[in-house]
């Protein structure tokens, strides 16, 4: 009998709403070629992209759209 374990690394990233479309799809690109150097196929890697207000973030006490209020999001 021969059991075949199959890696699907499934990444998760949470960005504050706003993120562009081109800087989500660098870090979609960046992330599947850490998993490709590792041998892992570019087809086995799932990445998610989750946007939440920054008002809904939390930072050193604050909401991160006071600590953060002069930050232009990518």
């Amino acid at each position: 009998m021969v059991i075949f374990i199959e890696i699907v690394p499934i990444v998760h990233v949470y960005v504050w709403k706003g993120f562009s479309n081109e800087a989500k799809k660098k870090v979609i690109e960046g992330i599947t070629k850490v998993f490709t150097t590792l041998g892992i196929p570019t087809d086995a890697v799932e990445i998610i992209i989750h946007e939440d207000p920054m008002e809904n973030w939390g930072v050193a006490g604050q909401q991160a759209s006071e600590k953060f209020k002069d930050v232009k999001i990518p």
